[in-house]
């Protein structure tokens, strides 16, 4: 009976799949934002460890949903910023790797913003994709906005982000996703 009891648990749909985003609780919020396949935390190698900065995939529409209800929640506009009015138009174009980024006035200058659209790429098997472009943070969305072309297909295995963070120590990251973990309602989700 406790074999049925688990293999039930285990075959269930995760919130996400069974709930509209209006009826998840505060921690199912924090769980998918934080802790969904479509969310990782981009972290240093190296001999010691380092704390990590959060990243996610905001092009995926499980992602998407989690932000505009917890900007609902907040009372803030949802489709204000040009961040939004971009994924809008070319969400089928781009994969949109959001970082939780500690310090924005680090991408004041102009050789470290630099640095960091040259450095930061995306890996999907042998080939490496550059970035297209960011928004940078901004008092009504703190986050920074990595756009990588959309170059991953359900056959790949893994999709890795290397990224150069001015202002984070150790400034270089690594956030890796594993593809066939991406997908929501049956299909794909970057």
């Amino acid at each position: 009976m406790h074999a049925l009891v688990l293999l039930c648990a285990l075959l269930a749909a995760p919130f996400w799949e069974s709930k509209a985003p209006a009826d998840w609780t505060a921690d199912e919020l924090a769980e998918i934002l934080h802790r969904s396949p479509w969310a990782r935390v981009a972290t240093a190698e190296g001999f010691q460890r380092e704390a990590g900065v959060q990243t996610l995939l905001s092009s995926a529409l499980p992602m998407q949903l989690a932000e505009a209800e917890s900007l609902r929640r907040r009372a803030m506009p949802v489709d204000a910023d040009e961040f939004r009015q971009y994924l809008a138009q070319e969400r089928e174009k781009s994969i949109i790797l959001t970082v939780n980024f500690p310090d924005p006035n680090q991408l004041a200058d102009g050789k470290e913003a630099k640095r960091m659209e040259e450095e930061c790429v995306m890996k999907v098997g042998r080939k490496k994709y550059n970035l297209k472009g960011h928004f940078p943070p901004t008092p009504s969305d703190p986050y920074l906005r990595l756009v990588f072309p959309r170059a991953v297909t359900a056959s790949d295995k893994l999709v890795q982000f290397e990224l150069y963070l001015p202002g984070v120590t150790p400034p270089y990251r690594i956030a890796e996703y594993v593809v066939k973990e991406l997908v929501y309602r049956g299909k794909l989700e970057l």
